[in-house]
């Protein structure tokens, strides 16, 4: 298998264990506006705001990446009876705040990454030592890529740390195959 086409298989060719629960809140606009298409001109005036961007993201970004270190620290040494889906839970939210918020603040290298690490942690069924070094290292290179203000896609040198990355997620997996196939029951539900 290619490196692209490594990089292009969702959850490393494995089956989902958590997937996002997406909630419609009401939408308070098209109330006030109704229903209906917006004007090009919106759209493109909108689409210029998102372009022309100059929000620093830092700060934002490294409030979830704090929110995530936290998270794993908490997975390193959970109190007991705590469930192991929360436990993957407190670091995926973060991961996909990051993931959504990336690309519009112009690191669409921090989404691509985060992407990676959420379709990691929805397909282990437990974290161990080795998934949170794993978990780490996509903490570690997130925070790279803000502190270096690496925007855009990387060039080579972000090509090379996504692969490093998936490679690390698809070592792991051969060697922990249960990890992957593992059917949740009450003895691998809390610690």
């Amino acid at each position: 298998m290619s490196s692209e086409d490594l990089d292009d298989a969702i959850h490393f060719n494995q089956t989902p264990r958590r997937k996002a629960e997406f909630y419609n809140p009401p939408n308070l606009i098209r109330k006030k506006v109704g229903s209906g298409g917006l004007s090009e001109e919106i759209l493109n005036k909108a689409q210029a705001m998102l372009e022309n961007n100059t929000v620093d993201f830092r700060p934002l970004a490294e409030m979830y990446l704090d929110t995530l270190t936290k998270a794993i620290e908490q997975a390193r040494k959970p109190p007991k009876k705590m469930e192991i889906e929360h436990l993957i839970s407190a670091m995926l939210y973060p991961a996909s705040q990051l993931k959504a918020n990336g690309g519009m603040f112009h690191y669409p290298l921090i989404t691509r990454i985060s992407d990676k690490l959420i379709q990691f942690l929805e397909v282990i069924a437990k974290v161990d030592a080795e998934s949170l070094e794993i978990i780490q290292a996509f903490h570690t290179t997130l925070r790279a890529v803000l502190l270096g203000q690496i925007k855009g896609d990387g060039g080579m040198h972000g090509a090379e740390l996504m692969q490093a990355l998936i490679n690390a997620c698809y070592r792991y997996f051969e060697k922990h195959p249960q990890n992957r196939d593992e059917k949740p029951n009450s003895s691998n539900t809390t610690f």
